[in-house]
């Protein structure tokens, strides 16, 4: 594990400690309306503290949720009794996925690839274990596309990844595309710095 990843799983084990409070940001109503979207054998990257757990409908056959952090495992397997289908939750860097090619029928990720620290090459992995014709959902906050605000998150930036962990000047659409992602919709939530992203291998 590179030195950057070793940050993030540190940072990450510290703020699982309040990450719920940071994490009402994402709804009841709109974790709904994302998740519902996914079937068959689901694969969640970063499931942090499980939050979406309860929310997979029915018609998922399983979902494994892999987190780099222990301590945010540690509060998702508090929280997998909630499920409606079956959970395994494992202990993973999202830029090295032990999963064999093709594994998943949908791959999802809320809130995820704002703290990867190589987020295209984790991109490219889900690109590589979701099966061809399969479903990509992320939900993500990117950077402003207004001038002055995508500026005062840049500034603001070192600080965030510092004293929280995430980035909040990602570009997620942009690296999506670089990883070879089929975008199929982009649809702005609230604010066009959430963004839902459909995609396909």
């Amino acid at each position: 594990m590179d030195q950057e990843t070793e940050l993030t799983r540190k940072r990450y084990n510290r703020t699982s400690l309040f990450y719920d409070w940071m994490d009402r940001m994402v709804k009841s109503d709109l974790r709904t309306k994302v998740l519902r979207q996914a079937s068959g054998k689901v694969l969640e990257i970063g499931v942090g503290t499980g939050k979406n757990l309860a929310y997979y409908p029915e018609n998922c056959s399983e979902v494994v949720g892999i987190d780099l952090s222990p301590g945010m495992l540690a509060k998702a397997k508090e929280r997998a009794h909630e499920a409606k289908v079956p959970v395994k939750l494992y202990e993973m860097d999202a830029q090295n996925l032990e999963f064999a090619d093709a594994s998943f029928d949908t791959v999802v990720a809320t809130c995820v690839f704002c703290s990867v620290p190589d987020p295209v090459k984790g991109l490219k992995e889900i690109k590589r274990v979701c099966k061809p014709g399969g479903k990509v959902i992320l939900l993500e906050h990117v950077r402003s596309d207004n001038p002055l605000l995508g500026r005062i998150m840049d500034v603001l930036d070192p600080l965030t990844v510092r004293l929280m962990g995430p980035h909040i000047n990602r570009r997620t659409v942009d690296n999506v595309k670089i990883a070879g992602l089929n975008i199929k919709s982009i649809e702005n939530q609230h604010t066009k710095i959430v963004k839902l992203i459909m995609a396909e291998p």
